[in-house]
């Protein structure tokens, strides 16, 4: 098991989390996603997985979420 913490834009609310946390669920290998949100700010997305995930997968997923970028 592999956990990874993002800092995450663009989230405001708990739709925002319910968004961001079912995209990443999606990803292959991810077993569980828990988001400390900060309306307005980054938030802290904690993914655990099966293997490190590719930046790319998961900036794609937030994308794919809504207008969420991951912060690098």
């Amino acid at each position: 098991m592999t956990t990874a913490t993002y800092q995450v834009s663009g989230m405001t609310c708990e739709n925002c989390v319910h968004a961001v946390t079912g995209e990443l669920a999606n990803l292959d290998g991810v077993s569980d996603v828990r988001v400390a949100l900060n309306p307005g700010g980054e938030s802290a997305v904690k993914v655990i997985s099966a293997a490190p995930l590719a930046a790319e997968a998961v900036a794609a997923a937030l994308d794919e979420a809504g207008d969420y970028h991951l912060v690098r």
